[in-house]
């Protein structure tokens, strides 16, 4: 593997954005594409089309409850991919591995998606594999640059236009084909599902392939941090002297043998023992509930020993994250109805008109329209940060926080004014344009919060903690997405045997319930910026 491009000539980079950004941006953009096209089907692909036992579909409550498990799965597990990566596989190699996982998950719900218990085994692979690969592509994103270099927001906002590419060609592609509205000329009607899972396999086999070809400009960034200490030369004390001697201590020069080469197979072994009981665990939402209640509590006490063993200055940095990372779990929680009950609302009550001029299927445009206004906006308030801080007006990390949950209010209460659009009175179908507006102010609130967190997990880390602490802010957005399964549960159920229009009065009443509740966030968070700061000390 080649390393010669050492650290400090990658983070020396002229420019905007280093070189190697551009490899990790592929690479993620692709598996993107693999994990927001299974994403956007799960929801709907429960309550049409998935065989339960009993051999009927899944009731909407239900498919809510249960997209919530299976997505606080997926983030639960970053956190124990981050601490794999950390402490044994690096970056890289936990990277590979989650991909290959993932592969396997669409090979087997492309072969045969419709039975609950395939169905079950290839979400599993898939949850364990996103948690070997997402947080350490982030993390290796964060290691690109120096500490405190003002370039590292533009560049992890230029990252996220990479992860957004890849869900808005994965979250249209994958419902649309599966729906048989996207190249149903091609495909026979009773293989869509098929053809739109194995698509999502063959996309993460492109993600691949192009990080074994763009890993040589990383340097030793990822590297396993057994194989980094594996043969090195030290020079190692020995005393020489027997009895009634004084000892005289010398040293001599030897190669250390880390001698723990066998850890990495058992991380592999022990991955695909525990396959099954993440089977287990998902298809039954009353595991997920137990399993809640544990990770949360016992990842903060595994924190707490670890900041044991750090400066008083870099725990202060430690609890600053924790600020963040229990904000952002309100935040998920609300913003992840795009993959619940936004989904069944889209399906159930919006017209497929945008503009007047375009057809386009409600759902996959509730699963790509974010996407692409992160595609477009990303960059630019990327470019923006760097612009303001360098005329010294740029917000601070807290106050952009704030701003976040403060756009995603706005968002949630033109989701309850698409009430006041429908396109015929009294048809309970609103209007598909200002569905698509809310998503438009949502994004901003997202680019204020998503991109700066990821980077503020790399900045307030010490070197050895930053891939646990960026599971840890990925493991806040399962217990978002498993908050949020409850939201959509709660909002479904209230109106599953309703007429349309009243499906349309509840839904959007809960919106504007969730609009309130994001702004008395934005609001908090903004008020305690100033504790927050010293928290944060010279980190801005």
């Amino acid at each position: 593997m080649n390393t010669t491009a050492s650290l400090e000539e990658i983070q020396n980079f002229k420019g905007k954005y280093p070189k190697q950004l551009w490899g990790l941006f592929f690479s993620e953009m692709w598996e993107r594409f693999c994990f927001y096209g299974m994403r956007g089907v799960l929801t709907y692909f429960m309550i049409t089309h998935l065989v339960l036992e009993n051999g009927e579909h899944m009731q909407e409550s239900q498919a809510n409850l249960q997209y919530g498990a299976t997505q606080a799965f997926v983030y639960a597990f970053t956190f124990i991919g981050g601490l794999f990566a950390d402490k044994i596989l690096g970056f890289r190699k936990s990277l590979f591995w989650g991909g290959i996982l993932m592969i396997v998950g669409s090979a087997i719900l492309a072969f045969d998606p419709f039975p609950e218990s395939n169905f079950f085994l290839g979400i599993s692979f898939t949850v364990v594999g996103t948690g070997f690969f997402k947080p350490n592509i982030s993390t290796m994103v964060g290691s690109l640059y120096k500490k405190g270099d003002s370039r590292r927001d533009a560049g992890f906002s230029l990252f996220y236009s990479g992860i957004n590419i890849g869900a808005l060609l994965g979250g249209y592609a994958c419902i649309a084909i599966g729906k048989g509205q996207l190249f149903s000329g091609f495909i026979p009607a009773e293989y869509t599902w098929n053809v739109a899972f194995g698509l999502a396999g063959v996309v993460m086999t492109i993600s691949l392939i192009t990080f074994i070809f763009t890993q040589k400009t990383l340097g030793p960034i990822g590297l396993s941090p057994l194989k980094s200490q594996h043969n090195k030369v030290k020079e190692i004390p020995e005393i020489e002297g027997i009895g009634t001697v004084e000892p005289e201590p010398t040293t001599v020069k030897r190669k250390i043998k880390s001698g723990k080469n066998w850890y990495e197979y058992a991380v592999y072994l022990g991955t695909l023992a525990v396959v099954p009981v993440i089977m287990a665990m998902v298809a039954k939402t009353e595991y997920t509930d137990w399993f809640m209640y544990i990770i949360g509590p016992v990842t903060l006490i595994y924190l707490v020993y670890e900041m044991s063993k750090h400066s008083w200055a870099e725990s202060k940095k430690l609890i600053a994250a924790l600020i963040f990372i229990l904000f952002s779990i309100v935040f998920w929680a609300f913003f992840e109805q795009s993959g619940g009950s936004l989904s069944i609302f889209a399906a159930q009550n919006l017209d497929n008109t945008v503009l007047g001029t375009m057809t386009l299927d409600p759902n996959g445009v509730n699963n790509a329209a974010n996407s692409v206004f992160v595609i477009i906006f990303a960059p630019l308030v990327g470019l923006a940060w760097i612009a303001m801080a360098k005329k010294k007006i740029e917000p601070n990390s807290v106050i952009k926080f704030g701003l976040g949950f403060i756009f995603l209010a706005g968002g949630f209460y033109i989701f309850y004014l698409t009430r006041f659009f429908e396109v015929i009175a009294g048809s309970g179908i609103a209007s598909l344009d200002v569905f698509v507006l809310a998503y438009f102010v949502i994004t901003f609130g997202e680019l204020c919060l998503s991109p700066i967190g990821l980077s503020l997990m790399t900045k307030l880390s010490p070197q050895r903690l930053q891939g646990v602490m960026m599971g840890m802010w990925f493991l806040a957005s399962a217990y978002g997405q498993y908050v949020a399964g409850i939201l959509g549960a709660g909002l479904s159920e209230a109106g599953e045997n309703d007429s349309l229009p009243q499906k349309l009065a509840t839904y959007t009443d809960g919106y504007k319930q969730l609009a309130i509740y994001a702004l008395i966030a934005g609001v908090v968070l903004i008020v305690i910026s100033p504790i927050v700061k010293k928290l944060m000390q010279d980190e801005k």
